[in-house]
């Protein structure tokens, strides 16, 4: 889902700053700030280094944790990997996601804007590196979170119709501070779930699991078209990534994919996944620490990277198609984004 306060008398729109709020799929950063860098090869793709990781014509956005030189100037990221919707009652340790939940990127956000006004105030370089306040409201928001409230469920033994039964608390709290993908294509789920071979569909994904995130999808869609009356001067935009990331996965040969269901970045099964041998795992042999977490030789033809996530090629694919407004409520491209009543064609 894209937020955008602007004024619609423009053709294109000319966005200043982003901010972004989500989980590891948009997450640039933060988690690694806060709790250490993941090591290699995450990070080989793009950086050629573990990294936390224009067609706007802005940098990189950076992440909201890692403030240690950063310029914040165009935008912030407040995502982090293992984010949910709803504040979860584990630690990081013992659950496996972030305890920075949408409710905490929120209150990191409205200190973000009141503080950098203070800053920019006391002295000339800070100007530099914070945005000035008209960018707050002339900036384009993305959300992409709520794929980790439903695996969290899962993982703690819910069923199916008990993971569905609190689809509408979710939903009910990412509306008051969007699209999930496909969790059933994913081999962290498929592989350490049980799927019967009657739930797999023809690409090879659990059905069941599918069919909850579009429960959750079609929820959210009513969400935003309810939030558009409640904000008639934000354009909001919906966007339809499961889709768009079930495409990926049914017709891989057709955008230059192979094989996936199989995870790049792993260690053996069918998935190339394995819940306690993960990507960049090293073991001891001999007195030697050996890797035998590897990365497959051409992540560019592979859609998920290490079981969890998708790789740079994946999300490439998904980001064009987002820019060109063909999976987005109202249709039209993202440099548009900002137009509450955008032109239709006859």
């Amino acid at each position: 889902m894209i937020s955008v306060s602007m004024a619609d008398d423009k053709s294109v729109c000319n966005f200043p700053a982003i901010f972004n709020f989500g989980d590891s799929n948009s997450d640039t950063g933060g988690l690694s700030a806060a709790f250490g860098q993941a090591p290699p090869p995450h990070g080989e793709s793009y950086f050629h280094h573990p990294a936390g990781p224009q067609k706007l014509g802005l940098p990189l956005l950076s992440a909201y944790l890692d403030s240690v030189g950063t310029n914040f100037s165009h935008g912030a990221n407040f995502a982090t990997a293992g984010s949910t919707v709803r504040p979860q009652n584990t630690t990081l340790r013992q659950g496996g996601f972030s305890p920075i939940s949408l409710d905490v990127q929120f209150v990191e956000f409205c200190e973000f804007q009141n503080r950098t006004q203070t800053f920019r105030a006391q002295n000339e370089v800070f100007k530099s590196l914070l945005p000035p306040a008209e960018y707050f409201n002339d900036a384009l928001y993305t959300f992409d979170i709520g794929q980790n409230d439903l695996t969290s469920g899962y993982f703690s033994n819910m069923s199916v119709t008990e993971v569905k039964a609190y689809i509408p608390d979710v939903l009910l709290q990412l509306s008051n501070t969007i699209r999930v993908g496909p969790v059933g294509c994913l081999p962290y789920v498929i592989d350490r779930l049980l799927v019967r071979t009657p739930d797999v569909d023809a690409a090879g994904c659990a059905t069941p699991f599918n069919e909850v995130a579009q429960v959750f999808n079609e929820g959210l869609k009513q969400s935003v078209m309810e939030l558009r009356k409640e904000l008639p001067l934000a354009a909001l935009t919906y966007v339809d990534v499961y889709t768009l990331k079930y495409e990926m996965f049914t017709n891989p040969s057709k955008h230059g994919f192979v094989d996936p269901l199989r995870a790049c970045c792993g260690h053996g099964g069918k998935y190339n996944y394995n819940a306690n041998i993960g990507c960049g795992a090293m073991k001891n042999v001999n007195g030697t620490q050996i890797m035998i977490g590897k990365a497959c030789k051409d992540p560019g033809v592979k859609v998920i990277w290490d079981g969890v996530h998708f790789t740079q090629a994946a999300n490439k694919f998904i980001t064009e198609h987002i820019e060109t407004g063909a999976f987005s409520d109202p249709p039209i491209p993202l440099k548009m984004a900002c137009l509450r009543n955008p032109p239709t064609s006859h």
